[in-house]
């Protein structure tokens, strides 16, 4: 992409500019924007500038023609009630974005409590099956009493965690998922909470296949693809333990991989014959493992994900669940990279389920240092989102910068969004 040296008094709203001093020296939430009014300019000029960058692909109006000589035109002063008034905003949002981080450290370290309650339930799970479920009912229950109560769910994109805990990660995602979706269906908070711990234990038979079989990479052969669809029987045998474990998460975890045209297992069950709380943890069980399958050859981004769901598999899954999936997600759900209408390209961080066009966004800007990256409201800053982009497919230094999660985890609060 192009990019010229310009004297600062041939711009005009419409050229795209870079300014050539640092983040901190000028009122501009960005140090490269495109120029929406006379008032920007002369603040421009006001920072003492001769010449900025001009991105002219990213330019909806050319430069001004040279003036005689290409001597300089008068300076204009700016307005300093709007330099102070955005040097104002500019502050104020700083000190959002040190809110903002501030509540998502709290949320991650929530979040690591409920993946080590998790790891504890399943380590209890066979020696003490009654603990591990008083366990895991009080953490679901404190859980789905939040989701119930609180009036607008936003869903965070949490760091990455150890490999080894991906069973953990997945399960946590499922059960939390799948009571967002439960309320949104309007289901009773009995049944949310059922999904909360359906969501946890549905797959609780996979501790009794062998590893080497859940870490393969490459292609099952047709026993060990036999093998691992055991887990389904293996996890209802094993809840089936316990008389203290609700029939319907036991119900989960047998009938969680059965789809409603037929063709999933182990009994082929259609349409009615599938639990209907068996049917919203089938739909994000399926979301989250295409999100993160055994083989990181084959990780789909979210955008990709949630398309091929319902281009693909809407015979499969319950029609109306995916669409209310698809708006508490959003088209560019939480870890997706994207490119946005201003050219910069970013993260998605949340997702407010009340604002799905317009995500908490950060945003690769080589001017400021990564551990102060922009975090920006698209809505405020009015811009919007073009498409998604593959991680892989990023430079090196917009990649490290803004390091997108090889396991996208979520996790929920009730604070208002950014």
């Amino acid at each position: 992409m192009a990019e010229l040296k310009l004297s600062v008094e041939r711009l005009q709203p419409g050229v795209f500019v870079k300014l050539p001093v640092k983040w901190g020296e000028h009122p501009f939430m960005f140090t490269s924007f495109k120029i929406k009014s006379n008032e920007q300019i002369a603040v421009i000029r006001s920072l003492g500038l001769k010449h900025v960058i001009v991105v002219p692909d990213k330019s909806t109006s050319p430069p001004l023609p040279p003036t005689n000589g290409d001597s300089p035109a008068p300076q204009e002063a700016a307005d300093t009630k709007i330099e102070h008034k955005l040097w104002d905003e500019k502050r104020q949002r700083i000190e959002e974005l040190k809110q903002y981080r501030r509540n998502l450290q709290k949320i991650e370290k929530e979040f690591g409590r409920s993946v080590a309650q998790v790891r504890a339930v399943m380590s209890k799970i066979k020696s003490r099956p009654l603990n591990a479920l008083q366990d895991a009912t009080t953490l679901i229950s404190t859980i789905a009493d939040d989701m119930i109560n609180g009036e607008n769910v936003v869903l965070h994109l949490m760091s990455d965690g150890k490999e080894a805990d991906n069973f953990y990660y997945h399960s946590l995602n499922v059960s939390i998922l799948a009571m967002m979706l439960g309320k949104a269906v309007g289901l009773s908070e009995r049944d949310i909470k059922t999904l909360g711990l359906g969501g946890l234990f549905h797959d609780v038979g996979k501790m009794q296949i062998p590893d080497p079989i859940l870490r393969k990479t490459g292609k099952l052969t047709q026993q060990e693809s036999n093998l691992l669809k055991m887990h389904t029987k293996y996890g209802e045998k094993f809840l089936n333990l316990s008389d203290s474990v609700p029939a319907q998460v036991k119900t989960i975890a047998a009938q969680h991989h059965e789809y409603l045209d037929g063709s999933g297992y182990p009994a082929g069950l259609k349409g009615n014959q599938i639990d209907p709380l068996t049917q919203v943890i089938t739909l994000v069980n399926d979301y989250d493992s295409l999100c993160h399958p055994p083989d990181p050859k084959q990780t789909r981004i979210p955008f990709t994900v949630i398309s091929y769901l319902y281009k693909q598999r809407k015979k499969q899954l319950n029609s109306q669940h995916l669409g209310v999936l698809i708006r508490l997600l959003g088209i560019y759900p939480p870890g997706s990279v994207v490119q946005l209408s201003n050219g910069q390209i970013g993260l998605v961080m949340s997702v407010n389920s009340e604002r799905l066009l317009f995500p908490a966004v950060q945003v690769y800007d080589p001017a400021i240092p990564r551990n102060e990256a922009p975090i920006i409201d698209l809505e405020a800053a009015q811009i919007t989102i073009e498409r998604a982009l593959k991680p892989k497919a990023l430079p090196p230094e917009v990649f490290e910068y803004l390091n997108p999660r090889t396991r996208i985890s979520f996790y929920y609060d009730h604070s208002k969004a950014l």
